[in-house]
């Protein structure tokens, strides 16, 4: 339950507060008329407050507008990737898949050293964030209404992953190798040096890795003129293997005590095999099928990207003051290619035999300019500018295979698609302390621009718009160990620019896909009221929050044929959620600490405008739940769950999905560590989705088969000192 305007002044009165909050407000709002605003000064800068909570598992800050979380003490992340980081992360999830959600919304942007990747946008993003190390992140930033100087892209929110670039003085190395189950292996290397002007740091990390999934979907059509039910039965048996290679290398040099230049290049990728088999069985239910095929195919796929960044900061007198200018430009380019043998066994007939040729490449240029003024130890003004310009490319052409093995081109497999985005903003923020109060409050305005051109049709679509996006964060210190805080924000939710692709894909013959060129971008207003409280070594923090969606771009799938459907893309009128996360986390005993993750619920959505059952809702419970047992002074042991529930689509639902993951790191020498971990213990990681509709009913499985082993080795040397907690910067 959501607590009433009433309930929150009620309180703040009985603080003797009321009068005060109004009057910060009206401050708040009369200094952004004269610059506007957005919130993140370092809490050290401004001399601001935060509540930092030091648990063994994952230390966690808590600032006005984010919570940052260190991962040192993770061990999955030894020789996972950041997406076994984010499963225990509170507030996150994660499926089998690689798609992260934030409090169950999926639209959420990734950045990386603050920067978006060209690799974790479309289609590909999930598979790709699989691929990034763990052991090169240092910390991971959540900003659920996150302030003016981010992109308002993202209606959930943020997640800022930071990597690794500090050591300590002189040389560092650490080496590291594992084997795991199925021929999967892990090694790398990350090296610093580190001098009073000069910081060079990289990594080179390689990665085999083998996924195996199982999709099965089971429709039941009814023909709405003739009645005739026709039930299918589709199985699809996939086999992928690949080889990740990724690279990073970057120096910072003082040019003096007040200018600072930075570079940094990453390059990474991945190849290998992709097959599948594919049955297809079809007719009236419980009886013999009248139609039963099956389909082979034999497929390798390919991949690039890359990142270059430069940057410059200048600082001046004043203590904090701060300039930054980036140039910052990432890629990715895909490459696959399928060849496909078809088999009719029902009706008996000629195997027939096609390929297929993907190619998706995007490209995106970012410049982006930023200041900070401290004003004095309790006001701080922000201002920065930034253009983003994205191309991005998409083509699939197919040919008929005769039994010569001559290629004859197919036209209805035949696509190119063409999308550019082009979006140019500017921030201001202002924060400031009237103690025992701290108010941030910014906005950003953003002017896009998107030309899409569908090559194959000579079709062409265009959208300029032009919004602002305020937002609000307001934090009380009540006594020495709690804070009450409030924030408000407003977002935006982009749709992929393949989902702007009116072509129909005909990759798979029973399940067409197509988008939508007159798709618009989703709106969404957030608001959260939060408590935080630490006490005796224990954390305890609750959020009421509540999300209102507009025009959120979903899947619409209808049958066109006795085994065949149509999924398209369209905007739902109205989808809101809210609910009560509740978090704790502390020490049972000396040794064994806990992390406990509750977030209730409740979500409802209107989707009668598109022709489906009207105002439909549910509710539920996330749970994570945390062990951490230092055995002895060399040994560790680390349990987790997590479990995501039931959540609402426009056609059905989407039932809920658990996984436990386990580690165990014993210490055997100075500088060298041994660590085992499994992830998906118990092999649960099934995405099951349920559609009706008054002409059929649908149940679409997918099972990765996510029980995964490693056990292998870490040796350190240089930088003997034991590393510090991490300084926040969050100017990166």
């Amino acid at each position: 339950m959501i607590p009433s305007k009433r309930l929150i002044r009620g309180y703040l009165d009985r603080q003797g507060s009321w009068r005060r909050l109004r009057a910060l407000i009206g401050l708040a709002v009369t200094a952004t008329s004269v610059a506007v605003a957005d919130p993140v000064a370092p809490a050290s800068q401004a001399g601001l407050p935060a509540v930092v909570v030091s648990g063994d598992r994952l230390p966690v800050e808590t600032l006005i507008d984010r919570k940052i979380y260190t991962i040192s003490a993770d061990l999955q992340s030894t020789f996972g990737t950041v997406t076994d980081v984010l499963t225990a992360i509170p507030s996150v999830e994660v499926d089998a898949d690689g798609v992260v959600a934030l409090r169950g919304d999926t639209s959420v942007v990734i950045l990386l050293d603050g920067k978006p990747l060209a690799q974790l946008s479309g289609a590909s993003a999930g598979d790709n964030l699989q691929q990034i190390p763990a052991g090169d992140i240092e910390r991971i930033e959540v900003l659920t209404t996150p302030p003016a100087q981010y992109r308002a892209e993202g209606a959930a929110g943020v997640i800022n992953i930071i990597t690794r670039r500090k050591h300590q003085p002189g040389w560092s190395e650490t080496v590291q190798a594992s084997l795991g189950n199925n021929g999967r292996s892990v090694a790398g290397s990350r090296i610093g040096y580190q001098t009073d002007a000069l910081s060079v740091f990289g990594s080179f990390n390689l990665r085999q890795d083998d996924k195996q999934r199982v999709i099965t979907s089971s429709p039941v059509v009814t023909d709405p003129v003739s009645g005739l039910v026709t039930a299918s039965r589709n199985t699809l048996t996939e086999d992928i293997r690949r080889r990740i290679p990724l690279g990073k290398l970057g120096a910072s040099y003082a040019l003096d005590e007040d200018r600072t230049l930075e570079l940094s290049v990453t390059r990474g990728g991945r190849s290998g095999a992709r097959n599948f088999i594919a049955d297809s069985a079809s007719g009236e239910p419980n009886a013999a099928p009248d139609a039963l095929s099956s389909r082979q195919s034999l497929g390798s796929e390919w991949s690039m990207d890359s990142d270059q960044r430069l940057s410059f900061e200048q600082r001046f007198d004043r203590k904090g003051e701060l300039l930054t200018v980036m140039l910052h430009r990432s890629t990715f380019y895909e490459r696959e290619r399928y060849t496909y043998l078809t088999t009719s066994l029902i009706p008996v007939a000629t195997p027939t035999a096609d390929d297929l040729r993907l190619s998706e490449d995007h490209d995106t240029v970012d410049f982006g300019v930023d200041y900070v003024l401290p004003v004095d130890n309790d006001r701080l003004l922000r201002l920065g500018y930034s253009s983003e310009q994205s191309n991005n490319t998409f083509g699939y052409a197919g040919d008929s295979v005769d039994a010569f093995g001559v290629p004859t081109p197919n036209p209805a497999i035949t696509d190119d698609f063409f999308f550019r985005q082009v979006v140019d903003a500017a921030y201001g923020s202002w924060q400031q302390r009237f103690a025992p109060w701290t108010a941030l409050i910014g906005t950003r305005v953003e002017y896009t621009r998107t030309d899409a051109r569908q090559l194959t049709d000579a079709r062409t679509f265009e959208h300029r718009y032009f919004h602002v996006y305020p937002s609000l964060h307001l934090d009380r210190v009540i006594g020495d160990d709690a804070t009450l805080s409030f924030s408000a924000s407003r977002r935006i939710a982009r749709p992929e620019p393949s989902a702007f692709d009116p072509y129909v894909d005909r990759q798979d013959i029973q399940n067409l896909r197509a988008g939508n060129p007159n798709l618009l971008p989703q709106d969404t207003r957030s608001y959260e009221v939060s408590f935080a409280r630490e006490m005796a070594g224990t954390n305890f923090g609750a959020t009421a929050y509540l999300r209102r969606n507009r025009d959120s771009v979903t899947d619409v799938t209808q049958y066109i044929g006795p085994d065949v459907t149509l999924t398209t893309k369209a905007n739902l009128p109205r989808n809101n959620s809210s609910g009560l996360e509740l978090s704790s986390n502390g020490h049972l005993t000396t040794s064994l600490a806990y992390s406990l993750n509750a977030n209730v619920f409740h979500a409802e959505i209107d989707a009668s405008p598109l022709g489906f059952v009207g105002l439909r809702s549910t509710s539920g419970i996330n749970l994570k739940a945390s062990l951490d047992d230092h055995l002895s002074a060399a040994d560790t042991a680390q349990i987790y769950l997590t479990r995501s529930d039931k959540r609402l689509t426009p056609q059905g639902f989407v039932d809920a999905i658990y996984q436990v993951n386990a580690g165990y790191r014993r210490q055997l020498a100075a500088g060298l560590t041994l660590v085992a971990t499994v992830s998906d213990l118990f092999n649960s990681q099934t995405y099951r989705r349920t559609a009706e509709t008054s002409t059929f009913t649908d149940v679409y499985q997918r099972h990765v088969k996510g029980r995964i082993f490693y056990l292998g080795a870490v040796y350190a040397v240089g930088g003997t000192k034991k590393p510090k907690a991490p300084a926040f910067d969050y100017d990166q």
